[in-house]
């Protein structure tokens, strides 16, 4: 078991956690992170799915185990000094515990499971250093050329194949926007969802910037 798991992390539930919320942490990890869940926001690929899926089991049967969890307790530090309550289900109990209870089912009900925010940053997250001038160019353009997508794409540090990854558009199809091959783009309505995923994972406005990028791959074609 590597230290820096935290098992209680994995589920999202105190240390405190009776076994009821061990158990609604345990589903809501898992359907976080099912296939269905995940294919939706195209965060992970099947292989990190899996690998958080093993970590979620894992984490289950030890903290849904008493005496696993009194070891692991003891091992990582947890509770040091004091005696732990094995609280019981919802409906046994105290009014204090009952306030730690309804939080945990506002928390259930917010739709989205941190550790999928968690892993959507690292995936979509951007890391460059900020130009003042190039980002007020950026604000007060109106026409997105492929040529200036390209700028703005080598500008925030993302590689062809990075962006891929984060849109599902093949390399190619990146190449032929940034290039404005026209001959070699799919129709129109094809390219504005390709524009509007590009112009989204780098952080600009994906409406104006896809609506853009037709106008003037529009206004080309009519020029040949």
């Amino acid at each position: 078991m590597e230290e820096s798991r935290n098992y209680y992390e994995v589920l999202e539930v105190g240390i405190e956690a009776n076994q009821d919320e061990i158990y609604r942490g345990y589903l809501r990890a898992k359907n976080a992170y099912s296939q269905d869940s995940l294919a939706l926001y195209s965060l992970m690929t099947k292989e990190e799915c899996q690998q958080i899926l093993d970590l979620i089991e894992e984490a289950y049967s030890i903290l849904s185990d008493p005496n696993k969890r009194r070891q692991y307790d003891e091992v990582r530090g947890f509770n040091k000094g004091m005696p732990r309550v094995m609280r019981a289900a919802s409906p046994g109990l105290t009014s204090a515990d009952n306030s730690d209870h309804h939080l945990n089912q506002a928390q259930d009900s917010t739709g989205e499971h941190s550790m999928a925010k968690i892993v959507a940053k690292k995936r979509f997250g951007l890391d460059y250093n900020e130009n003042t001038d190039f980002e007020r160019e950026i604000e007060s353009t109106t026409e997105f050329t492929g040529e200036f997508l390209k700028k703005i794409r080598e500008y925030k540090n993302v590689e062809v194949d990075r962006l891929a990854d984060m849109t599902k558009i093949s390399k190619s199809y990146i190449r032929y926007i940034e290039a404005e091959d026209l001959d070699r783009l799919p129709a129109e309505a094809y390219v504005r969802g390709f524009v509007y995923q590009v112009a989204k994972c780098l952080k600009l406005n994906p409406d104006m910037v896809a609506t853009s990028y037709l106008y003037r791959m529009k206004k080309l074609r009519s020029e040949k």
